[in-house]
């Protein structure tokens, strides 16, 4: 077997996107045995990923002693090749220590990290989707750059989440309203639950590390708030049990997509082409941007109707 190590410590989406690429390293060059160097708080994602094989744990808090400590673990093993996908000094210089044949980062990588690189994958030209820009690490490896389908996770990590289960005969919406950058927000999410449990008989379930409050009413059982209640662990149970995912610009849309759940992100003032659920052209993917940018300016209600004519076009409208 040969020994691949990836080092992407963080964050969310920039992992999905990196166990996208290795699934479709590993699809074609079954022989790859791969490790994996990444944060403590996203490990179990990891661990439970069909693709990886070992897992080294960054503890990010861990100051020098806590990062030589890893790099003495990592040292232990020797690999064919090394691929830096995160491109800042710190992942340069995690490449620098391990035993490889072949390091290899990105020509974009900044804050120096290219000094530590025996070889890098082209930079395209921008706007291009970062999960296309990672892609071009296979081509380097001798593989062609396309995905190899969803992501896959293993047994322990589908837990049995019985809010999941169908609801009046369809099972629950995934929503995420949360995202890392406050301008990526859209506040229409309370009342776009509310269209879907009034107009559709949907059950809604919201999720995310940090609490969101929803101040819209529901019958029992209609509506669970999960947000601030979520870990790691259970993401990926919550989106395979999903009818769909709603989600702003954010980690959680890019991991949904990647599953192959069907998926619908909410931009502002990012452009869905280059930032929007992956494969862009999937019948699995939708984008909705905010006229201007401007999430202020997207209504609930303009939501709403999208979903409608976008369940009507693929066919995936309720028999009555």
């Amino acid at each position: 077997m040969r020994q691949l190590l990836v080092i992407q410590p963080s964050a969310l989406g920039d992992i999905a996107h990196g166990l996208q690429v290795v699934g479709a390293l590993r699809a074609q060059q079954p022989d790859w045995q791969v490790s994996w160097i990444v944060r403590d708080i996203f490990a179990p994602l990891v661990r439970a990923s069909a693709t990886v094989d070992r897992v080294f744990v960054f503890r990010r808090h861990g100051g020098v002693r806590g990062f030589f400590a890893l790099m003495r673990e990592v040292r232990q093993h020797r690999f064919d090749a090394v691929l830096d996908m995160q491109g800042l000094l710190r992942s340069g210089l995690m490449l620098k220590w391990t035993h490889a044949q072949r390091k290899i980062g990105r020509a974009d990588a900044r804050e120096g990290a290219t000094f530590f690189y025996d070889s890098t994958i082209a930079a395209p030209e921008p706007p291009v989707h970062p999960l296309e820009r990672l892609l071009g690490f296979c081509p380097v490896l001798g593989a062609e750059p396309r995905l190899a389908g969803p992501l896959e996770f293993r047994h322990g990590s589908k837990l049995t989440l019985s809010f999941m289960e169908p609801w009046r005969g369809q099972r629950p919406v995934l929503m995420f309203p949360d995202s890392g950058r406050e301008e990526r927000k859209w506040n229409g999410f309370g009342a776009l639950a509310s269209l879907l449990v009034r107009e559709c008989g949907r059950k809604v379930v919201w999720a995310g590390t940090h609490y969101q409050p929803c101040r819209e009413a529901f019958p029992d059982g209609a509506f669970l708030n999960l947000t601030g209640n979520t870990s790691l662990t259970s993401l990926t149970s919550l989106i395979s049990a999903a009818d769909w995912v709603f989600s702003n610009d954010s980690g959680a849309m890019h991991l949904a997509a990647a599953m192959g759940a069907r998926t619908i992100g909410i931009f502002g003032p990012t452009d869905p082409q280059v930032r929007g659920p992956y494969p862009l052209t999937s019948a699995t993917n939708h984008a909705i941007q905010a006229p201007v940018g401007d999430l202020r300016l997207l209504p609930a209600k303009e939501v709403f109707a999208r979903f409608r004519r976008i369940e009507a076009q693929t066919g995936a409208l309720p028999t009555p």
